[in-house]
């Protein structure tokens, strides 16, 4: 019984697995605002120019 509980102790598998899992919700958060900043201006872009019209 103490050697499975230092087995489990010592296992870092989770936490690699967590690592990567926060990374790439870091990432899709990045990119979200990315492509919500650069629709914005697109919009006001194409309004501009319909206005122009």
């Amino acid at each position: 019984m103490r050697t499975v509980l230092s087995n489990l102790i010592r296992d870092e598998s989770g936490v690699t697995a967590i690592e990567y899992a926060l990374i790439a919700a870091l990432i899709a958060v990045a990119a979200i605002a990315a492509f919500t900043l650069v629709g914005t201006n697109l919009s006001t872009t194409f309004s501009t120019i319909a206005a122009k019209l």
